[in-house]
C-alpha cells in the first residue's frame, strides 16, 4: 500500500486527502499537522507545515512513498527541494520555481518580461521613494506587500492618505513582517475575477474548471480581505472564447518563460486573473491550489487525483485528460467571530452529523478532543455542495450551513449570486 503525506492543516488540505480517498488506489493517508476533519481520514502527525527538516526527517523516517506539499509557506521555504534531496518523492515545485507566488516583484517581472498581460507596476524598497510616486498616483491604486502575507498584504487604496498608510504599515511598521521589505504598487484593474487552478509537469499545463473567491469578509464585497470566505465553480464568465486566450497568452507562456528562466515548474500554478475592459489581465501567481477554490473545483473533478499526481511529478501530464462532474459546485465558509482581525478558538461545533448526503464539509479550523470537534482558526468549515446550476448548489450549501452551529460564528450570505 502506498504511503502518502499531505503538508499543511487547512480545508485546501483536506479535500486534496477527501479526493485522494476516492481514488482507485488504496492508500494509507497522512497528514502534518492536519485538524479535527483530517483526523477522520487519515492519520495526524505533530509535525508542523513549515518545519522543512522535522517534515524531511518525519518522511525518511517513515518511509513515505509521496509526499504533497500544498501551503505557500514550506514551498517558499524550499521543502520540496529538501525532499528530493533526502530521495522522497515530492508533490510541489520547487523554491524557484514557487518565487512567482513567494515574491510578487519577481512574478511582476517574469510577466512584463515575456508579454503576459498584467497591471503596469513599480517597485519599491525604500518607503520614501513609494511615497513620492504615490504623491503624483492615480486613484484609486493597489499597494501588495512584496512576499507571503496570509492573503492579506494586498490594499486598494481610494485616496494618496489611504495608500501612504498602507506603506507605513507594510514598511515601517512590518505588519506584515519580512513580507514588507519591498511594496509592490500597480494600476487599479477593474473587472470580474476569475481563479484557475492548473496542473503543470514543466512542459504541459492542464487548467481545471474555473472558480470565483469571495475574498472580503462581509457581503456585497465588504470588510477586510480575508483568505478567502466562499467560492463558485465554474465561472459562468470564464467563456469558451476567453479560456483559450488565456491558455495561449498566459498559461502556456508563463511555463515557457520559466522555463526560459531555469525554473520548471512541476505542481500547481494558481493564476488570479481579471476579465478588465481592455482584456484578460493576471492578477497573481500562486505556487499551489487555492483555499477554498479547491474544494469547489475538487467536488467536480471525476478524474483520479493519484494519477495526476504521478503525471506531473514523471512529466506524463500530456497523457492525462479530465473528467467533470456536470453542474457547479459551491463552497461557503464558516469563521470564528472577529475573523479576520481578533478571534477566540475553542467553541465546540454542533449539527455536523445533521448534514445532508452529498454536502462536503471541508475542515479549516478545527481540532479533535475526546470525540468532540471545536473551532481552532478564523476559517473554520467550508461547507460545500454540487448543484445542477449555481442557484441550486447555492440552496443546497446555505441550507447546510444553518444546520452547523458554533459561537460566534459567521458567514457571507452572498456567495455565488454575483
Amino acid at each position: 500500500m502506498k504511503k502518502v503525506l499531505v503538508v499543511g492543516g487547512g480545508g485546501r488540505e483536506h479535500a486534496i486527502l477527501w479526493k485522494l480517498k476516492q481514488g482507485k488506489e488504496e492508500l494509507e493517508l497522512f497528514c502534518a499537522p492536519g485538524n479535527g476533519g483530517i483526523a477522520q481520514l487519515a492519520t495526524c502527525v505533530p509535525v508542523k507545515a513549515d518545519d522543512v527538516e522535522g517534515i524531511v526527517a518525519w518522511s525518511v523516517e517513515n518511509e513515505m512513498d509521496l509526499v504533497f506539499v500544498a501551503p505557500d509557506d514550506p514551498l517558499a521555504l524550499g521543502m520540496v527541494d529538501a525532499l528530493q534531496k533526502a530521495g522522497i518523492r515530492a508533490f510541489g515545485p520547487t523554491k524557484a520555481a514557487a518565487e512567482i507566488e513567494w515574491s510578487k516583484s519577481y512574478s511582476k517581472w517574469l510577466m512584463k518580461k515575456y508579454g503576459i498581460p498584467t497591471a503596469d507596476f513599480e517597485v519599491f524598497d525604500d518607503a520614501d521613494k513609494a511615497l513620492r510616486y504615490l504623491s503624483g498616483a492615480k486613484y484609486p491604486i493597489v499597494v501588495k506587500a512584496d512576499g507571503l502575507a496570509l492573503g492579506k498584504g494586498v490594499l486598494i487604496c481610494d485616496t494618496f492618505e489611504q495608500a501612504e498608510q498602507a506603506v507605513r504599515e507594510i514598511m515601517l511598521d512590518k505588519k506584515f513582517g519580512a513580507a514588507g521589505a519591498q511594496v509592490v504598487i500597480e494600476e487599479f484593474m477593474t473587472g470580474p475575477e476569475v481563479s484557475v487552478l492548473a496542473f503543470c509537469d514543466g512542459k504541459t499545463i492542464l487548467p481545471m474548471v474555473s472558480a470565483q473567491d469571495h475574498k472580503r469578509a462581509y457581503d456585497g464585497d465588504e470588510g477586510l480581505n480575508t483568505g478567502g470566505m466562499g467560492t463558485f465553480a465554474p465561472s459562468p464568465k470564464f467563456t469558451p472564447e476567453l479560456q483559450e486566450y488565456a491558455r495561449e497568452a498566459i498559461f502556456e507562456k508563463t511555463v515557457a518563460a520559466l522555463n526560459a528562466e531555469g525554473r520548471e515548474f512541476k505542481g500547481v500554478i494558481f493564476f488570479g486573473l481579471m476579465i478588465t475592459p481592455d482584456g484578460l489581465k493576471v492578477l497573481e501567481y500562486n505556487a499551489r491550489l487555492g483555499d477554498p477554490e479547491a474544494q469547489s473545483v475538487f467536488m467536480l473533478l471525476e478524474t483520479d487525483l493519484m494519477e495526476v499526481i504521478d503525471a506531473v511529478i514523471d512529466g506524463t501530464l500530456d497523457q492525462v485528460s479530465f473528467q467533470w462532474k456536470d453542474g457547479n459546485a459551491v463552497c461557503v465558509v464558516m469563521a470564528s467571530g472577529g475573523y479576520p482581525q481578533k478571534y477566540e478558538n475553542g467553541k465546540p461545533i454542533e449539527g455536523l452529523d445533521d448534514v445532508e448526503g452529498g454536502v462536503v464539509v471541508f475542515h479549516a479550523g478545527t481540532k479533535l478532543e475526546n470525540g468532540r470537534l471545536y473551532t481552532n482558526g478564523g476559517r473554520v468549515l467550508g461547507v460545500t455542495a454540487v448543484g445542477r446550476d449555481i442557484p441550486q448548489a447555492r440552496e443546497i450549501a446555505y441550507r447546510n450551513v444553518e444546520k452547523i452551529k458554533f459561537e460566534g460564528a459567521h458567514y457571507r450570505k452572498d456567495i455565488g449570486i454575483k
